[in-house]
């Protein structure tokens, strides 16, 4: 398939097109704010998730040339042809063109609720840079065409961008939800390692299902075919044992653990430890049971 629409885009040459629309009484849920294609150079070129203001929108941008850079939380991409990034705002991360390079791109940027919902679901499962499919790509470079059209109106507008996502979210998580004998067992075993790797940050049902490509109900029925445990019990068994560990190892104190663990409230960490273990934080740190009960080292 050709990338023949992408032709298209960058024959027009730069251009950047603001998209404000009125304001309507039935809030839609996705929204486009801006859109276009650059050629950005040198380090005129740098944001920084967290002082772009406190209104939360999305960043889809597509690397047709050259490299940018992003730092994001802890970690650092190179994004080079072919890439695309995703980043939501306000958030803890910065993208930039280095001293002497160019990086040629278009960019969807959306707002509202559903649009931030989908998008963090998808950060959650890929990050922030991934490789789309030669159709995606094409999609998105007709739908940032679309939204240049001064005659589109809010309807039209949200329902163009809200299909960006939506080609983005069925690229991304088809890949994820099948495995290779055609069953989604790939796709939960990816939501389990997520639970154990953010343990210490809201874990909600939905966001999870999302993630996995699949409604809650299936997602909930499907996890617990998989794991033997409901979402949220295999949720709480390991923050259970996380929680368990770390007061084995003594060198946190028991509200540190529970913000470990994912609970804002020490009080509520212990009710629920006692109800695990029949014995209190302090009382499971001083007699060492977690080797006991869990054989753990």
């Amino acid at each position: 398939m050709g990338n023949f629409v992408l032709s298209s885009l960058t024959g027009r040459g730069p251009f950047r097109h603001t998209i404000s629309l009125p304001r309507r009484r039935d809030r839609l849920h996705v929204m486009p704010t801006s859109t276009g294609y650059e050629i950005a150079t040198g380090p005129s070129y740098d944001w920084d998730g967290r002082k772009r203001g406190n209104t939360p929108f999305s960043i889809l941008q597509h690397t047709i040339a050259g490299s940018g850079r992003l730092q994001f939380e802890r970690q650092r991409y190179t994004i080079g042809p072919g890439e695309t990034m995703l980043v939501t705002i306000p958030h803890t991360h910065r993208y930039w063109v280095e001293h002497g390079a160019s990086w040629t791109f278009f960019w969807i940027a959306m707002s509202g609720q559903e649009a931030l919902r989908l998008c963090r679901a998808i950060l959650a499962s890929t990050g922030p840079v991934f490789r789309l499919r030669p159709e995606t790509i094409e999609e998105l470079a007709r739908i940032c065409l679309d939204l240049t059209d001064t005659a589109l109106e809010a309807g039209r507008a949200s329902g163009r961008s809200y299909n960006a996502i939506m080609a983005l979210h069925d690229d991304l998580m088809a890949r994820q939800e099948v495995g290779p004998n055609g069953s989604r067992h790939v796709a939960v075993q990816r939501v389990a390692a997520h639970i154990r790797l953010h343990l210490d940050q809201p874990l909600e049902i939905q966001t999870l299902a999302d993630m996995a490509g699949m409604s809650r109900a299936h997602f909930s029925r499907t996890f617990a075919h998989v794991e033997g445990l409901s979402p949220s019990e295999f949720v709480m068994r390991e923050r259970m044992q996380r929680a368990a560990r770390l007061l084995v190892n003594g060198q946190l104190s028991v509200k540190a653990i529970a913000s470990a663990c994912g609970f804002a409230e020490p009080n509520y960490f212990a009710k629920v430890f006692r109800r695990t273990f029949a014995i209190s934080p302090s009382e499971f740190r001083t007699t060492g049971m977690y080797s006991v009960r869990t054989g753990a080292p």
